[in-house]
């Protein structure tokens, strides 16, 4: 066959009219159908329950830290409000953000009352740049300004920070660290789990993360800031039976319904983490014009998304459009937040240029642990025929 006709069946294969392949889709069967039935049948319709506690513990099981260390919430952004509350940030407050994230960290600074301070991440780790860090909290300690009330470091795409030298600097400087683990269930550093790591971490179980629980999230912590979320996830009701309150509270607790979810994705977690692996494996070696993040010798990222970096003179938007004509949906890397619109008045520590590169070159390929061999063969191929013109 000549390479034009290879070529045209790559472009023409039913998936591109009829079968996407998504970014990353939920990985659910029949285990999560019966889970769900499970508890539908225990007439525990509510967001409370056996299921729920059982998930909660489970998860602790998996992170290796206590069962009383992790309280189960409606959402990751949910868990990232309530992990800033615990940790007494409010109105007049400042907290170090990488700039390259999901905007759900910033905003929930916002939410607050308190106001984000964006830093530059690494071009090496992707990860918020630490010594840029440490310029900053030494600076406003030479120059009498005031600290900043925490740092909220953020696993990238399933890669964390040197947490070690992280924790270390910010327990000098009286600094709180408030780990955004959203994208690094079951990645691990030094042999400890991603969502151990800082004074309290946080989980997302969304829709398109490595396990889901449709929407969801986890907070991870000491016992006592762990039973306070739990309080102001329930409103903050007091346990008296008419409805007391001494604080204001939120309805941010996982259903008993999906919790029964999380609990059947949570058993098949390993599994998933290891096709993830192994399509991320398939990718680097397929697409070699692309530069791809390495993990140091002690990281094992879960690889929730492939993300790698266009060659120089790529568009990563007009990249993906090709794609998407192909039937395959991917994504550029986060967008820098002190370039997003909403917080066009705030600057950036550092100059910004690492992260304004990765967002200029990055893309995100699709992931998602149904992928066949075939799936993950044919985006490399297409990607492969855009990069070289053919398209």
């Amino acid at each position: 066959m000549s390479s034009e006709l290879e070529n045209a069946d790559l472009l023409t294969d039913p998936k591109a009219e009829s079968e996407r392949i998504l970014l990353s889709p939920p990985d659910v069967g029949e285990p999560e159908r019966d889970a769900l039935l499970r508890a539908f049948d225990s007439g525990w319709i509510a967001p409370a329950g056996p299921e729920l506690a059982a998930f909660e513990a489970e998860l602790a099981v998996f992170l290796g830290v206590d069962v009383e260390a992790c309280v189960a919430l409606s959402s990751g952004s949910a868990a990232l409000h309530l992990a800033l509350i615990v940790s007494g940030i409010g109105p007049g407050d400042e907290v170090v953000v990488p700039t390259t994230t999901f905007a759900a960290t910033a905003f929930a600074v916002v939410q607050t009352g308190a106001t984000p301070v964006f830093i530059d991440v690494s071009a090496q780790t992707w990860c918020i740049d630490l010594d840029l860090l440490q310029e900053e909290l030494e600076r406003r300690d030479k120059s009498g300004q005031p600290q900043v009330a925490a740092v909220m470091p953020v696993d990238l795409y399933g890669y964390m920070p040197d947490y070690s030298r992280l924790e270390t600097m910010c327990s000098y400087h009286g600094v709180t660290v408030i780990a955004d683990a959203a994208e690094s269930l079951g990645s691990s550093l030094n042999g400890q789990m991603a969502g151990t790591f800082g004074d309290v971490s946080v989980l997302s179980f969304n829709g398109n993360k490595i396990m889901t629980t449709s929407g969801g999230g986890a907070l991870v912590g000491p016992t006592e800031a762990v039973l306070h979320a739990r309080h102001l996830a329930t409103q903050a009701r007091e346990p008296v039976l008419h409805y007391e309150h001494n604080e204001v509270g939120f309805n941010y607790r996982m259903s008993n319904l999906l919790a029964a979810l999380g609990r059947a994705q949570l058993q098949g977690l390993p599994e998933r983490i290891a096709r993830r692996q192994e399509i991320h494996r398939t990718y680097v070696e397929s697409l070699p014009e692309l530069t791809w993040r390495k993990a140091s010798g002690s990281e094992e990222p879960n690889c929730w998304l492939s993300v790698g970096l266009l060659p120089e003179g790529f568009s990563p938007s007009e990249v993906c459009a090709a794609l998407d004509v192909a039937g395959i949906e991917a994504r550029p890397f986060w967008k820098p937040m002190h370039k997003q619109p909403v917080f066009a008045n705030s600057g950036c520590c550092g100059s910004g240029l690492a992260s304004e590169s990765l967002y200029q070159r990055g893309i995100a390929l699709p992931s998602g642990s149904t992928m066949s061999l075939a799936d993950v063969e044919r985006v490399a191929g297409v990607l492969s025929l855009v990069l070289e013109g053919s398209v």
